[in-house]
Formats: structure tokens, C-alpha cells, sequence
């Protein structure tokens, strides 16, 4: 039986959300550091289209995936993988569901544990960035300006996450795990201070469905 895929952020290796309450001091150059600021600064919420790639230690690709994702400040959001299979995440502000399914199955666990310290807070937005992420500059490489964000806090289950910007918008994340695993994620059609429905935020487990909830 297929087990249930974890978090995108919770295995950069495996299968893999974010925006941010920002304060300052900051300790990079100013270009891709300013260019970040100002796109927090000004997005409140936003959708997008996703392209995910994840490569092992030796930089083979082991799995790709597609699908949308939706955020609005503070700590809510929805990730939605559509091929090759289908899994919904959606954080609803006080819990975290993710839906397969294939096995008719959701898993339950709360916010503050399930996306703390991890690069769900920096589209989610609940928490001061700099206390769970200590921010640099990555310099620029593939035609974007790219911000380190390395976790204060030990066993997130990865090393370091790279966002990269182009013209000022949101247009990749790299994440890196502990074993040199890489999950790269590509977005498109991004729309900055969407209109979006209170409902993407919210989830029933569909009836049938095995519910796991995790203390």
C-alpha cells in the first residue's frame, strides 16, 4: 500500500509552501534581500502554478511533480499536487490537513508543530522570519536573485532552502536536506494579492476517508 507522501518541506529529497511577517536587521547585500523584502512587503496573498523536481545526493532526478498552490496572511494555504498524483495539503491557520486521495486517507496535525521552522513560514506568514531563519544573500545564478534562509533550529529536516526572484517576483525555491538530497520547485503564472475565497482555506475529510490525527 502507498504510503501517505509527506510535507513538501518536511523531505528536500522527497515530495514538497509560505510568505512571511518580516523585520529587520538583515545580514545580506541589498539586491536579492531588498527585492524579497519588497515582495513580502507588498503581497498578501497570491496563487501560483508549481513545477517540483527532486534529485538525490548524486544529482539524479528521482521524482517531478505539478500542481497550484494558494496563500494569504497570516498562516494560511493550499498546495495542491494534480500529476502524476494527486495530493491536497491545506493549512487552514490552526491545523494542517493533507489528503490522499488514492487511500482515501487524511492526516491531521497541528500548525505550530507541523510548520514550525520550516519554509512553510515563509509563505505562510505566522511568525517573525529572523526567529526561525537566519537570512543571507545567495548571489545570482540562472538569471535570478537568489535569498539563503538557513533554520535556527536543529532536526527540520533540512539544511538550507534557497528562494530566487526575477523582476521582484517569486520564481523558484531550492530546498536542500541533510543527506544532500535537493527538491527544486519552479513557479509560474503567479498572481500577487489574489482575491481568494475563504473556502481554499478550509477542509472536511470527505466521508469514508481514514483520519489520522497526529498528536
Amino acid at each position: 500500500m502507498r504510503r501517505v507522501l509527506p510535507l513538501p518541506w518536511e523531505r528536500a529529497g522527497e515530495r514538497v509552501l509560505f510568505a512571511l511577517c518580516l523585520a529587520s536587521p538583515f545580514t545580506a547585500s541589498a539586491n536579492a534581500l531588498d527585492e524579497f523584502l519588497a515582495f513580502n512587503a507588498a503581497t498578501k496573498s497570491a496563487t501560483a502554478n508549481f513545477e517540483q523536481h527532486v534529485f538525490d545526493r548524486a544529482g539524479k532526478a528521482v521524482d517531478r511533480s505539478s500542481g497550484t498552490f494558494a496563500f494569504t496572511r497570516p498562516g494560511k494555504f493550499r498546495w495542491a499536487y494534480e500529476a502524476p498524483n494527486k495530493q491536497l495539503i491545506v493549512g487552514d491557520g490552526a491545523r494542517l490537513w493533507i489528503h490522499d486521495p488514492d487511500l482515501n486517507q487524511v492526516t491531521v496535525k497541528r500548525m505550530d508543530r507541523a510548520i514550525s521552522s520550516t519554509p512553510a513560514a515563509l509563505l505562510a506568514g505566522r511568525d517573525d522570519i529572523t526567529k526561525v531563519f537566519t537570512l543571507s544573500d545567495g548571489g545570482t545564478s540562472e538569471g535570478l536573485a537568489w535569498v539563503l534562509a538557513s533554520p535556527r533550529e536543529k532536526d527540520t529536516g533540512f539544511e538550507s532552502v534557497r528562494i530566487g526572484l526575477k523582476a521582484g517576483t517569486l520564481a523558484a525555491m531550492e530546498l536542500v536536506d541533510a543527506l544532500g538530497g535537493r527538491t527544486r520547485l519552479a513557479f509560474s503564472a503567479l498572481k500577487p494579492n489574489a482575491t481568494l475565497s475563504p473556502d481554499l482555506f478550509r477542509f472536511a475529510p470527505p466521508k469514508g476517508a481514514d483520519v489520522i490525527e497526529e498528536k
